[in-house]
C-alpha cells in the first residue's frame, strides 16, 4: 500500500463519526449490517449517515450490498488488514532486534 492511499483511509477513519460507524460495522461480520440498523444503533440522521458511509466506501473500507429493499454495509476486512500491515511493516527495524517477536505486543 502506498502512503497516499493509507493516508486517505486513515483520514476517513480519523473522523469520530466515521470511526464509530466503522467500529460498529466490524461487529457485524462479513454479512454486514443494514443501514437502518446502523442508523438506529448510533442515532445518526439518515443524510448524515449516508454522507459518512459514502466516504468510507470511497476509500474501500466499506462496500454496500442490496438485498431487496435492504441496503447492507459490509466492512472490508482485507483493506483493514492491509492498512494495519502498512502501519506495522517497518516496526522495530531501527532498534537492533532481530526475529519476528521483536515487535510482538506483550
Amino acid at each position: 500500500m502506498h502512503s497516499t492511499l493509507a493516508a486517505q483511509k486513515l483520514a476517513e477513519l480519523g473522523h469520530p463519526t466515521r470511526l464509530e460507524i466503522f467500529r460498529f460495522l466490524v461487529k457485524g461480520g462479513h454479512r454486514g449490517i443494514p443501514v437502518g440498523e446502523v442508523q438506529s444503533a448510533l442515532d445518526i440522521a439518515g443524510s448524515t449517515l449516508s454522507h459518512h458511509i459514502h466516504r468510507l466506501v470511497a476509500v474501500g473500507l466499506v462496500q454496500q450490498r442490496r438485498e431487496g429493499r435492504t441496503l447492507y454495509c459490509v466492512p472490508q476486512y482485507a483493506e483493514l488488514d492491509a492498512l494495519v500491515a502498512f502501519l506495522r511493516e517497518e516496526c522495530c527495524v531501527n532498534d537492533g532486534e532481530t526475529g519476528e517477536t521483536a515487535c510482538t505486543p506483550a
